[in-house]
């Protein structure tokens, strides 16, 4: 098992391996008072792994509650939050018990937010069953819902007090699923690790899941560290994100966040080279990445239908948005561009589509 050990406002362990479900029970107890643990997931993931979970945590002394949603991006909105929170004020939970993660990204930012917001705060544990998850979602305390406006728009900062990912439950996964969390590790590449990108580029990632996922959140460890509020540098982070979440918007969710993300990936390396940012060619080697590993790079949605999606991003400030612009793989710059300039962005964003 390794363990990665992240000290935000709140100090606490990662921990990757085989078979660590079955370890849960014993590792949330080094870490709290036994008390009553309430498992939040999706239906999908409920039939999968929930037994497991709920067994080891009562072996090691918790008492069990379990709420489980409709798996999917569809279910992240105010009136699952609010089942959600109703659940635990019925079931009694106070500041002292615990809310157990178990899912994918939906999952950990559903009950990640309940967490924040219940009885101003309680504890909460985040289990990732998914690539994705394990590598980005469930580090650093970004929790939120979607709203009509757009994706992610009301959330917390909120860190859990351990994060447990078992690989072998994310090697179970269908194809394009684990696809979703492959999108997100090239992206930590770009960002700041060519070592990384090119064992995902060559596909020798795989032969150690352990330590693909001990590096990513190790970087996003790093950044979140010196940035926890999204203030600046942990905006890097977003990098093929901007673009990607109005596709995914756009398609009302049918297109995955992590085929939205590899999407945008595509798009904004192309338009850093058309920008003159970029060095010549990596928009062509991070497409052939995607490609490799079973990622679309390619979207019919229109120009203007794109452009129009980014207006609601977070990350607008006033009159710009924030881009992530790559220079050479393992380098990024985050660049202001006013909002008028958005829709040229994008068109030179699909020149090559």
């Amino acid at each position: 098992m390794r363990t990665v050990k992240v000290n935000t406002s709140t100090e606490y362990d990662i921990l990757i391996g085989k078979g660590l479900l079955s370890q849960v029970g014993k590792e949330v107890a080094r870490r709290v008072t036994c008390c009553k643990a309430a498992i939040i997931t999706d239906n999908k993931v409920d039939t999968l792994f929930s037994a497991t979970v709920a067994h080891s945590l009562t072996q090691a002394g918790f008492s069990i509650c379990k709420f489980a949603f409709p798996q999917g991006e569809g279910s992240k909105h105010i009136g699952t939050l609010g089942d959600i929170l109703e659940f635990l004020a019925q079931e009694e939970m106070t500041r002292q018990d615990i809310i157990i993660a178990l899912g994918g990204g939906v999952v950990g930012d559903m009950a990640g937010f309940a967490a924040a917001v219940y009885q101003r705060g309680i504890n909460f544990v985040q289990i990732p069953t998914t690539f994705l998850a394990a590598v980005d979602s469930s580090v650093g305390g970004k929790t939120a819902i979607d709203l009509k406006a757009g994706k992610n728009m009301a959330g917390a900062f909120y860190q859990p007090k351990l994060v447990v990912c078992d690989t072998n439950a994310m090697l179970s996964l269908p194809k394009g699923t684990f696809a979703d969390g492959i999108a997100e590790t090239l992206k930590y590449g770009i960002i700041g690790n060519e070592a990384l990108f090119e064992k995902v580029e060559s596909l020798e990632f795989i032969q150690d899941l352990e330590e693909t996922i001990e590096i990513c959140v190790s970087m996003k460890r790093d950044i979140v560290m010196r940035d926890e509020f999204d203030n600046g540098e942990r905006q890097l982070l977003n990098l093929g994100h901007t673009l990607g979440h109005s596709i995914e918007k756009l398609s009302q969710f049918s297109v995955s966040h992590g085929h939205a993300v590899s999407i945008g990936l595509c798009l904004i390396a192309n338009a850093a080279e058309e920008k003159g940012i970029a060095e010549m060619g990596i928009g062509e080697r991070i497409r052939k990445a995607l490609v490799k590993n079973g990622l679309p790079t390619k979207t019919e949605y229109s120009i203007q239908d794109i452009a129009q999606g980014t207006l609601m991003d977070k990350k607008r400030r006033g009159g710009t948005i924030s881009f992530v612009f790559p220079e050479k793989i393992g380098k990024c710059r985050i660049q202001k561009v006013p909002v008028e300039e958005v829709e040229q962005l994008v068109a030179e964003a699909m020149k090559s589509r």
